[in-house]
């Protein structure tokens, strides 16, 4: 099911031209979710669009989000599908927050001995 879910998600956002999508494959790191998918949008408008978009596609396939928050703002988007987490961001957000870099990050708890 993520699979799909995951096309979907990817698809629903290419066809509304999100910019920088990118997709970080986080089961090592987290507990809660399995794939984080970042995108960023031009504008407010556009943030909400591709959310938006995102939430209609997979609706539509029977796959409807567990949660969403941000969308009447349009700056930072969160589309929560459980195992996959969406956040659509405006650029200046994307880049203060630096998601991808915190998610790249391994903990030294989690750190093996060899390393």
């Amino acid at each position: 099911m993520t699979t799909s879910v995951q096309a979907l998600i990817e698809d629903a956002l290419d066809d509304l031209k999100a910019q920088d999508v990118t997709v970080l494959d986080v089961q090592g790191l987290s507990d809660v979710m399995d794939t984080l998918i970042i995108a960023t949008g031009t504008s407010n408008r556009h943030v909400k669009s591709l959310a938006g978009n995102v939430i209609e596609e997979t609706k539509k396939s029977g796959f409807p989000p567990l949660g969403v928050e941000g969308l009447n703002q349009g700056e930072w988007a969160l589309v929560d599908f459980g195992d996959i987490v969406v956040h659509v961001m405006l650029q200046a957000t994307r880049d203060f927050y630096e998601l991808e870099k915190l998610w790249s990050l391994e903990p030294p708890s989690r750190r093996t001995e060899d390393e």
